[in-house]
């Protein structure tokens, strides 16, 4: 079994426990974690191959497979950017593929001005809230989780929400 097949596996494995859907075009599938493992070898971790990485994996954890976009994609259009994930429609067919715009930009602005107001508010908490940016997950302790348990993003895609 090659590296493809194995990451490929692995995404299958982890979408059904998540309970989302791979798209069901294994060839188009196959190129899409070729790109991954490509990505993974020249900067170190699984960029999303359909955007342009900058090498900064502090600066690329939003585009990190699975990507912070990705439930928002799927929601609203039908499949993530790259559509290797897809809505349940899609993957029995009532739905076809569309079109999904990149939302990273406007995400990013928004995000600068989200926590912009939340750091001028004070909550007294006995814990700070830590968020999962790829699955929303949330949770209140000193330090986020190694691995998120519902989506399995690892400690660096938590970010401090309260």
């Amino acid at each position: 079994m090659d590296k493809i097949d194995e990451l490929s596996e692995k995404i299958n494995r982890d979408a059904k426990e998540g309970g989302y859907f791979i798209n069901s075009d294994e060839p188009f599938v196959r190129e899409l974690v070729k790109g991954l493992l490509e990505n993974e070898a020249r900067y170190g971790y699984q960029a999303c191959p359909c955007r342009l990485a900058s090498a900064d994996k502090a600066g690329d954890l939003d585009i990190i497979c699975p990507c912070d976009y990705r439930d928002p994609d799927i929601a609203q259009y039908g499949a993530c950017f790259c559509a290797l994930y897809v809505s349940a429609n899609v993957a029995k067919g009532i739905q076809k593929l569309q079109y999904v715009p990149d939302r990273r930009l406007s995400v990013i602005k928004n995000r600068k001005t989200i926590v912009d107001i939340a750091a001028k508010k004070t909550i007294d908490l006995k814990y700070p809230v830590w968020r999962c940016t790829v699955c929303g997950y949330i949770c209140a302790r000193n330090e986020p989780p190694e691995i998120c348990p519902i989506c399995k993003a690892t400690k660096e895609r938590f970010e401090r929400f309260m």
